[in-house]
């Protein structure tokens, strides 16, 4: 087949893509293919809940990759802190617990991720960070495996796009098999998770993601890949405007979380769960809302900047609108 007849053919399926992802965001027929064994990059908070509910609920044998072995030791402590806790409360077995520790592999090695089936990415909200690593994937993860990233905020076809080879730019194997799985923090508890299709990513990457995640006891729904997607479209610019009414003095921090838990029966107030998401990444994700759609109303608070200038992120650090 001629080079240009094969780029033909390749553009031609780019346009399929738009027109899918322009017309209809419902789930498709699509088959979703099976998921014998995970990766999770990233061994913080979301990718060690991620890595650890896989275990415990998908059954998988899960990789853990991270390049700080002190954040792999830290948290594979959290997980085994975690399945104690479940024991004592009687909320899951000695033997399921000691089950879903034995699934878990750590390791500071991406190459390790040559053999596994479905691969998340849950590492903070850097563009340039994410693009690496996806660059990354496509070149050691199989040629089947789904590359998906927790990205709270940051554009799917982007992200995408990072697995294309400068020289083959319109090459869309690895692209199209690219989606987001966006959990909700923490993990172990909350059920809900966004799936997010680029304009790249194929059907059957959706429903193997949405397959997937049901079995991990979660319960999907769809997004498009607009900044922010659904949840962070909604929720940061309620914690921003929260900023905003403490820092002109509308109302006192307390006075701000307790008429939002006692007036609208949400469990904690938008200060407290700032803290409990942390600052900085309420931050990230207010600047990529806002730069991505170039709107005013989703400025940043100048106290949510001072906040992070001062190193006040929240409860990972002690102190953030509380202290901790």
């Amino acid at each position: 087949m001629s080079t240009s007849l094969l780029a033909g053919r390749q553009l031609a399926n780019l346009a399929s893509n738009v027109n899918r992802h322009s017309f209809s965001t419902s789930s498709s027929l699509a088959a979703a293919a099976e998921v014998k064994r995970l990766g999770v990059v990233g061994a913080g908070q979301m990718g060690l809940g991620i890595a650890l509910v896989a275990a415990q609920k998908a059954r998988v044998p899960v990789t853990l990759v991270d390049t700080s072995q002190a954040s792999l030791d830290k948290g594979m402590k959290f997980a085994e802190k975690l399945l104690e806790k479940g024991v004592f409360k009687n909320r899951i077995s000695q033997s399921d617990a000691d089950s879903a520790r034995s699934l878990l592999s750590p390791t500071t090695k991406m190459e390790d991720l040559s053999n596994v089936d479905f691969v998340i990415e849950a590492v903070p909200e850097i563009p340039s960070l994410k693009t690496d690593i996806f660059s990354q994937l496509a070149k050691i993860a199989p040629p089947h495996a789904i590359l998906a990233t927790n990205t709270s905020s940051i554009s799917i076809t982007k992200i995408a796009s990072a697995t294309t080879t400068p020289d083959n730019p319109t090459d869309l194997a690895a692209a199209s098999r690219v989606v987001s799985t966006h959990f909700m923090n923490p993990v172990p508890i909350l059920k809900g998770v966004e799936i997010i299709s680029g304009l790249q990513t194929s059907p059957e990457t959706r429903e193997t993601a949405v397959e997937f995640c049901k079995r991990m006891g979660k319960i999907p729904s769809q997004s498009a890949d607009s900044p922010g997607f659904l949840a962070n479209r909604i929720l940061m610019p309620y914690i921003n405007e929260a900023i905003i009414c403490l820092e002109t003095g509308v109302g006192r921090k307390e006075d701000i979380d307790n008429i939002m838990k006692n007036g609208t029966n949400v469990p904690m107030g938008p200060l407290q769960l700032a803290d409990f998401i942390g600052v900085d990444t309420c931050l990230a994700i207010m600047k990529v809302l806002h730069e991505e759609t170039g709107d005013g109303k989703y400025r940043p608070a100048v106290l949510l900047r001072k906040m992070v200038d001062a190193g006040w992120v929240g409860k990972k650090c002690g102190k953030g609108f509380y202290d901790y």
